[in-house]
Parts: structure tokens; sequence; C-alpha cells
């Protein structure tokens, strides 16, 4: 497996970390999704397989530790733990919840980046016609996200290059509400009400390529006072 084959999860309650560590990640060729929670990685796990988990211990609600021995019973996915605690016994409780490896905070990404290179050479490569593709699904229409292809039955959904990045983006935190102005950001743009207003209308068109019905959308959803959520099936 190569890191341009690779899709991680981040599960991290901090978002300041969960951002750093996404963009470094994107950087370096991953393609990577994040989760606020664990209650948040469970639902993005329901819909999308992943090739590493990388998981905090030290959340609010179900702990790090809880989710992995959780996962441990359905997945095989290899798990890599990010704790504040680094003592042996720590350590050791991590590896017996099923956890591949350990590392501490804080710690330098490149450290991060070596052990997560590490465990992937360990997984043996799937052949190519018996590895799950990275499919999202809505509704009759199906998202190819390794090919950032939309696809209606046999047909090829065009995309413009501004609808190609917002799917990127959206599939990226399938669940989670993105704000106008962070989709600004993600996008390259100026930051301004302009460019927020020039979003609204992107959505408006991608809808009309997702949604059986645009003036009630069911999976490009506007979230209240937060932007806007993809909800696939």
């Amino acid at each position: 497996m190569t890191t341009f084959d690779a899709h991680l999860l981040i599960v991290d309650d901090d978002e300041r970390i969960r951002t750093l560590l996404q963009k470094f990640l994107m950087r370096h060729g991953f393609l990577v999704t994040a989760a606020r929670s664990a209650e948040h990685a469970r639902r993005i796990l329901a819909g999308l397989d992943f090739d590493m988990i990388v998981l905090d211990v030290m959340m609010p609600g179900e702990d790090g530790l809880s989710l992995c021995r959780a996962l441990r019973e359905t997945h095989a996915t290899p798990i890599l733990l990010l704790t504040a605690k680094g003592d042996t016994e720590n350590r050791i409780e991590g590896l017996e919840a099923g956890a591949d490896d350990y590392l501490p905070k804080p710690f330098e990404p490149k450290e991060l980046l070596l052990r997560i290179n590490a465990i992937l050479r360990r997984v043996p490569d799937i052949p190519e016609d018996e590895a799950t593709p990275k499919i999202l699904t809505l509704g009759p229409i199906r998202y190819d996200m390794e090919r950032g292809e939309l696809w209606q039955g046999e047909d090829l959904v065009r995309l413009t290059a501004t609808e190609m990045q917002l799917m990127k983006i959206f599939s990226a935190q399938p669940g989670e509400a993105i704000t106008r102005a962070k989709l600004v950001e993600d996008l390259g743009r100026d930051r301004g009400q302009a460019q927020e207003r020039a979003v609204d209308v992107q959505i408006t068109r991608l809808r009309r390529k997702i949604e059986t019905d645009p003036k009630q959308p069911r999976y490009l959803q506007t979230v209240r006072g937060a932007g806007y959520m993809l909800a696939p099936d």
C-alpha cells in the first residue's frame, strides 16, 4: 500500500489538533477524514472503510480506549492511539485494547508520519479486484472518492472544477457541517461575503446534480447556523 492509496480517519475532540493533523497528512498524500468524537467516528465508520484510524484516547464521553476495544470486535483496521499519558502502564492498556501502536503527546508530526507509514507497510496489500471501493451512496447517485467521479447508474455526471472540489471537501467529512467561510478557504478563494454568496450558488448547482428534489435536499443539507453538510446513505 502506498501513501496515495491510504484513507485515514482522525478522531480527536480538539478542533485545532484535528485541523492541523488533517492538513499535515493531506500534504503528504493521504486522503483524510476527521471525526470530533467517538460517536461521530461510529457514524462515519458505518458508511466508510478506512486503511487506518488515528485515535485520541482522552476524549469527553466515550474515550478512545473504549472505542478501540469496540472496533476490534468488528474491524481489523489498524489503529494508532494518541494520548497525553505516556507511561508504561497506559501504553500497555492501549495495546491490550487492540491498538497497533501508541504515540504520547506532545509529538513531532514527522514521528506520527513515520509511525503511520510503518504500520501501513505491515498491512498486506489487497488485490485490486478484491479491494473495497471508497464509494459514498446518495440515493441513486454514487460518488467515487478516489476518482472524484459522480455516477448515476451507468452514466457519469459531469461536474465543474469547483463542484469537484466541493465534493472532495464534503466527502472527507461526511455528516459534519462545514461553514461557508471554511468552504471559501478550502476552495482557495479570498474571504468575504461575496465569496460566501458565490459558494451558495455553487451549492445550489451541485444539488441539481445529486438531489431528487433540489429544493428539499436530502443529501447536501443546510445546517442552520453551521453551514452545509453531506449526509450520505
